[in-house]
């Protein structure tokens, strides 16, 4: 399966906060709030949801095609970076005007999360067009569009619709800054949406739309619920539970849920269950939450697999074995 995957490209400044965001909130003063943190840690990173999705999938063998905009510093060693990790950078737009976009993180005790994302190049990702990505590598069976600019995302969904492209819904903290008609479109159609729980709910407020009634316009519902698990919901009626994979260690949850998906989509790819394509992704988000970046971890197929078939079952491990060349 030939997947393109559409969204932001960053870098990542990650830091952490040695105590706990909710300390620091006055009740009474939640209407002017003025924080100042003092970190211990400052990592610099490269991520962004598509890349980080993209990184996943390589790590699992397949080359997707990174689609998005950059600034003129990303053809340097982020792109080096990537090539050489397996992944196809022939769709990513290098802008002659602004820097590639940024993402500030500060994670606290508890892993909680307070960040600022700033959008520099991304925002000419408007520009970027997928019949021709379409016609240089003969067919893209299914197009991922994750957070990026708003513009581009109505854009790419709608020529999925045009070209008979099948489509992810991947809207993901991006549903904060549209409104309904503009979700609406995002979902609508798609072969598969994917949203946390949270997010679950805000595009349902967002839309007006019902959870059945979203399972009306989309084929498979995906939603991830954290150390919980997952919830794979079809338009058949079908409802499957996946519980989360045990971490060996918990460093950072930056990009776990962008780790989840490449998982999934690489599960996918290789036709197996729905069930087991949730299992790889929880899989593979453990190794995310194990490492300080979005991009740092690797996967050794053998190790990989003992880890799956452990959590899962040998059936798991025996079925996914043939993909990683076990």
């Amino acid at each position: 399966m030939r997947i393109a995957v559409t969204g932001s490209i960053a870098t990542d400044y990650l830091m952490t906060f040695p105590g706990r965001f909710a300390e620091q909130l006055v009740p009474d003063q939640l209407d002017r709030v003025s924080l100042s943190f003092l970190v211990d840690e400052l990592e610099v990173r490269r991520g962004g949801v598509a890349a980080n999705i993209s990184f996943g999938l390589a790590q699992l063998g397949l080359t997707p095609v990174l689609v998005g905009a950059v600034g003129q510093d990303f053809d340097g060693d982020y792109r080096a970076w990537l090539s050489r990790h397996g992944v196809d950078t022939s769709g990513v737009h290098v802008s002659e005007l602004k820097h590639t976009a940024r993402f500030l993180c500060t994670t606290d005790q508890d892993q909680n999360q307070m960040a600022s994302f700033y959008t520099g190049a991304m925002e000419e990702a408007r520009f970027i067009e997928l019949a021709p990505l379409a016609e240089r590598h003969g067919a893209l069976d299914l197009v991922v569009i994750s957070p990026n600019d708003p513009e581009a995302m109505l854009r790419h969904t709608v020529e999925c619709r045009q070209l008979g492209l099948r489509f992810m819904a991947d809207p993901g903290q991006q549903l904060a800054r549209m409104d309904g008609a503009q979700v609406r479109k995002l979902v609508d159609g798609a072969r598969y949406l994917i949203t946390n729980d949270y997010e679950k709910a805000l595009l349902e407020t967002k839309t007006g739309w019902s959870n059945d009634e979203v399972l009306d316009r989309v084929d498979t519902r995906i939603t991830t619920l954290g150390p919980k698990g997952s919830v794979i919901e079809t338009s058949d009626g079908a409802c499957i539970e996946v519980p989360a994979a045990p971490e060996q260690r918990r460093e950072d949850p930056t990009g776990v849920g962008d780790a989840f998906r490449a998982g999934l989509l690489a599960g996918l790819s290789w036709q197996v269950s729905l069930e087991r394509a949730a299992q790889i992704g929880s899989m593979v988000a453990t190794y995310v939450l194990e490492h300080v970046g979005t991009q740092e971890y690797g996967l050794e197929p053998e190790g990989f697999l003992d880890r799956l078939g452990r959590v899962y079952g040998e059936v798991a491990a025996a079925e996914v074995a043939p993909h990683l060349g076990g």
